[in-house]
């Protein structure tokens, strides 16, 4: 049980971290092009034709990923805590 909530409690923050950060590297490189970044559809537009985009946080785009991400992680913590506190048979 312990190596099992030692996963579920590091692999689904890597996972979120990994998704952004590959992410803010698309919109890094819109930027640098001269562009604008649209987050709703995920585009890099002429910065020209943009206007005023929102910015929109990775939570509000992604809630199902973000919250289920976490909630497997605090799973994690109470299988790794019942795995120490059992110890080995």
């Amino acid at each position: 049980m312990l190596k099992l909530g030692l996963l579920l409690l590091i692999l689904p923050p890597l996972g979120l971290m990994a998704g952004y950060m590959m992410e803010q590297a698309d919109v890094d490189a819109c930027l640098d092009a001269g562009g604008a970044w649209n987050y709703v559809e995920r585009l890099c537009i002429d910065s020209a034709q943009s206007g005023t985009l929102p910015f929109v946080p990775f939570m509000q785009r992604h809630p199902v990923l973000v919250n289920g991400g976490m909630l497997l992680s605090v799973l994690g913590l109470l299988f790794c805590l019942v795995g120490l506190y059992r110890g080995r048979s």
